[in-house]
C-alpha cells in the first residue's frame, strides 16, 4: 500500500507528522514523502525534512495526504503542484487533507460539489472551490476525506486506518501511540472558546511562528 505525503516549504508540521505516525505504522504500508522539487522541505516553524522525492518521480499512490500551512496561498498558485495532485488523485483509493490542505485539493478541482472541512478560520474559503463547508472534525465524501485544523489529522488518520485495514488494527495503533487526549482546557473549537481566546487565536494565526526561518 503506497501512501504519499505532500511536503512543501511552509507546511504545518503536525498536519503531516500526526497522520504519518499513524499511517506509516499500518501493516503493509509504504509511506513516503514527495515535494515539488525533491530534496529539502522546511516547515512553518523551521523544522527541516531532507531527502524528499520529487513530484515527477511519483506517478501514483493508493493514498494521498496533503497537509496545510500557515499561508497556503503560494501552493494554490503552483500549477505544477496542482497538476500533480490531480494526476495522483486519479490513481488513489483515498485522497485526504489536513487543515488548509483542503484548499489545495479545492484549487486542484477535487472538492467541487463535495462536502469538506478545514481549519475553522479558513472554512468559508472552501466555497470558492465549489465545496460545501462543514464544521466537523472530519468529513468523508466519496473517496475524499478532509480533516479540520492541525491535530484533527490524527483523528482522520485513525479513521482511515480502519478503512485501509480494520477497526481492531486502528484501535491497536491508537493504543500503541497512547492517543488518549485529555487537554487541560476545553477550548478546542470556536464554539467552546471565550471571545478573549478567539481574538488571541486569530492574532496568533496572523503572525508567523517564532521558529520560522527569517
Amino acid at each position: 500500500m503506497d501512501i504519499v505525503f505532500l511536503f512543501y516549504d511552509g507546511m504545518t508540521t503536525l498536519d503531516a507528522i500526526g497522520p504519518w505516525e499513524v499511517l506509516s505504522r499500518l501493516p503493509g504500508a509504504h509511506a513516503r514523502v514527495a515535494s515539488p522539487l525533491g530534496g529539502r522541505a522546511t516547515t512553518d516553524t523551521g523544522l527541516v525534512f531532507d531527502r524528499c522525492t520529487a513530484l515527477a518521480d511519483i506517478p501514483r499512490a493508493d493514498v494521498l495526504l496533503v497537509p496545510g500551512a500557515s499561508d497556503v496561498r503560494p501552493l494554490l498558485r503552483d500549477a505544477r503542484v496542482l497538476d500533480w495532485v490531480r494526476a495522483i488523485d486519479a490513481t488513489t483509493r483515498w485522497t485526504t487533507s489536513v487543515c488548509t490542505g483542503a484548499l489545495v485539493l479545492g484549487a486542484a478541482g477535487l472538492l467541487r460539489d463535495k462536502h469538506a472541512t478545514t481549519h475553522w478560520a479558513a472554512l468559508e474559503s472552501l466555497r470558492r472551490h465549489g465545496a460545501t463547508p462543514v464544521m466537523a472534525r472530519m468529513v468523508e465524501d466519496g473517496k475524499t476525506i478532509t480533516a479540520a485544523g492541525v491535530s484533527a489529522g490524527i483523528d482522520m488518520a485513525l479513521a482511515l486506518a480502519a478503512r485501509l485495514a480494520d477497526q481492531t488494527t486502528a484501535e491497536a495503533l491508537q493504543l500503541a501511540l497512547e492517543y488518549d487526549p485529555r487537554p487541560p482546557f476545553d477550548c478546542g473549537s470556536p464554539a467552546k472558546s471565550t471571545m478573549e481566546a478567539l481574538v488571541r487565536a486569530r492574532a496568533l494565526l496572523s503572525a508567523p511562528p517564532h521558529g520560522a526561518p527569517s
